[in-house]
């Protein structure tokens, strides 16, 4: 038997340990079984080139809770250690096992977790005392270690049997709830899922050894993709659309998968569908900073050996490596929409409302994003066709660019509710996009940074010839004496506060008066309000009602000589207005039935 103390520089590195090296207690879990796994793999490794003899095909990590002992244990077969290993590896932190073990084999050392070490030490973030019982693969004596917290430990030789380590953990009263089975079970299935050597909780195996993006992609099929989406997701019951199989080498080495959900023009504000690994490690799935903002929309993994595993997330955000996998995964989903796209665009367009969302947000927040995206983005428009950015600007040039040379981008977010602009445009030989996502206004605004000389008008902004301003405006019937005749008769029927009114020299084919909602006051509140609020979003809705100085019914409202007709008269005008656009409703739109009905008799 032995004695020792831990070659640490600090007095006491425990309380460090406790407080500081991890930000959640749980962490202490995966790093047990995942030092357990790497002492398998490590065995592996030694038996592909001829250095250790035996069986190797039984590896597995078994987990052992005993509550009346109040012990945590963590069995593994693996390589096992000596005492002189065990003071060398665990007494002394500033040697790392697995560091030491992949450089003498790095030729032949894959998926060594690589982090036994200073990871162990997470155990007395839960236990009062930890005891490791092992035996090296070589012939030798067993021994076992034991700490009770503190720098101090003993060392003695063990009459265990078989090779590989116990981590035996006397969880400590604070932290009693890890020695639940369902709590244990929790944590295994979150943490060791997708670790590459069986690990077994009673009879259950707990893990996939062998999931989907650690295959080749000419192996798997569509079908592969999706029951391996429904194994992340086991409470999903839609299929994805499509997914990008990450497989690269150089200069990183990153694989994964990741799935497009159907978003139907709407963000998931549930931002934590992405799993990061390291070497089928769990390490977090709160992304966001990690991976460009826009890719927290999909669904999936991603596994790099070069992604630290440490569960701070600043300091994940902060790692160079990350950084450049970052770029590469924003690039690599780029290139696949753009290849879906080339390859089957009628696909694509089937497919585009579920992804709209998704791209806009890539755009908005990503300019690298933008430039690649401008190939494959589409416009889609009132009759149902699609239209990339360049072939769209080719369609509306000739009738859509007004007398400044602006090129005007006419829009509506409901087809329904905007019908009646929709076809006054349409009637003016205009075309007309449909543009009703969360991410509307943001969107528009990019476009009209990116792309040159060009605005985007929401059909219902003004009247349709103040939205593409071709000539000077054709004479009114009405002079200004008898606007400002009639102007007090129309205020009276409705809220100063909230409709300005405005005469314009109209066609007569057009509404007597119509409502409209000027575009840079309407599009900064709703940016406003997808933003969270902001002094557009506190700002009441105010709307101008246009006075068609040309259309008959004007004149005739005019020239009546009984008021009280005349009032009628402009409330129904005033009434279709506000019905066209959804304003009308409750008692008014009781009245204006009522009304309606008597006026055909």
């Amino acid at each position: 038997m032995s004695t020792g103390t831990i070659n640490v520089q600090t007095e006491n590195i425990f309380p460090l340990i406790k407080k500081f090296l991890y930000s959640d207690q749980e962490i202490f879990l995966r790093e047990m079984v995942s030092n357990a796994v790497d002492a398998c793999q490590k065995l592996k490794t030694l038996s592909s080139v001829g250095e250790a003899k035996g069986e190797i095909d039984d590896l597995e990590v078994k987990i052992l809770v005993d509550e009346k002992a109040k012990t945590l244990t963590i069995r593994d077969n693996g390589i096992g250690m000596t005492g002189k290993e065990i003071e060398k590896y665990i007494a002394d932190i500033a040697f790392s096992g697995a560091e030491e073990f992949v450089n003498k084999y790095k030729d032949k050392a894959e998926n060594i977790i690589g982090h036994f070490g200073l990871g162990f030490f997470s155990a007395f973030m839960v236990a009062e005392k930890v005891e490791i019982i092992s035996k090296s693969y070589k012939k030798s004596k067993g021994a076992k270690w034991v700490c009770e917290g503190n720098p101090d430990y003993h060392l003695e030789d063990n009459d265990k049997k078989d090779r590989g380590t116990d981590i035996v953990l006397h969880i400590s009263k604070d932290s009693k709830e890890f020695l639940q089975e369902s709590k244990i079970k929790e944590l295994l299935n979150k943490y060791c899922k997708f670790l590459p050597i069986p690990i077994k909780f009673g009879d259950e195996k707990i893990n996939n050894i062998e999931p989907a993006w650690t295959k080749k992609p000419a192996k798997l099929k569509d079908d592969d993709y999706k029951n391996f989406y429904r194994e992340l997701y086991p409470f999903t019951f839609e299929d994805p659309l499509f997914n990008i199989h990450l497989n690269v080498d150089y200069p990183f080495s990153l694989t994964g998968i990741l799935y497009f959900p159907k978003l139907k023009g709407k963000m998931d504000l549930q931002k934590n569908k992405i799993q990061l690994y390291s070497n089928q490690v769990f390490v977090t799935d709160s992304v966001e900073g990690i991976v460009p903002e826009f890719l927290t929309l999909l669904h999936g993994v991603l596994d790099s050996p070069d992604i630290p595993l440490n569960v701070s997330r600043s300091y994940l955000q902060s790692d160079s490596n990350v950084k450049k996998i970052s770029s590469h995964i924003a690039k690599k989903v780029a290139d696949r929409l753009e290849d879906i796209f080339k390859k089957d665009r009628e696909d694509f367009e089937k497919k585009w409302e579920d992804i709209q969302v998704f791209i806009e947000y890539g755009i908005l927040t990503d300019d690298k994003f933008y430039d690649r995206a401008s190939k494959f983005m589409l416009l889609k428009n009132s009759e149902g066709k699609y239209f990339t950015l360049e072939e769209y600007e080719k369609k509306i040039k000739t009738a859509q660019t007004d007398k400044d040379g602006k090129l005007i981008y006419l829009y509506a977010s409901d087809a329904e509710r905007q019908h009646a602009f929709i076809e006054a445009a349409k009637a003016r030989s205009y075309d007309v996009l449909l543009m009703n996502t969360s991410l509307t206004s943001h969107f528009l605004g990019k476009l009209e940074e990116k792309l040159e000389n060009v605005s985007f008008v929401r059909v219902d902004a003004d009247s349709i010839d103040k939205l593409i301003k071709k000539e000077e405006e054709a004479p009114s019937k009405l002079s200004e004496e008898q606007q400002n005749q009639l102007k007090p008769v129309i205020e009276g029927i409705v809220a100063k506060e909230k409709f300005t009114v405005v005469f314009e020299n109209m066609s007569e084919k057009d509404q007597p008066i119509s409502i409209t909602q000027p575009e840079f006051m309407r599009r900064m509140k709703e940016m406003s309000e997808v933003g969270g609020g902001g002094m557009y979003g506190n700002m009441p809705e105010t709307y101008n009602l246009i006075v068609n100085s040309n259309h008959p019914l004007i004149g005739k409202i005019l020239v009546e000589a009984d008021s009280k007709k005349q009032n009628e008269l402009v409330k129904q005008a005033t009434d279709l207005a506000l019905l066209s656009q959804g304003l009308l409703k409750g008692e008014e739109l009781t009245k204006f039935i009522k009304r309606s009905v008597e006026l055909i008799d």
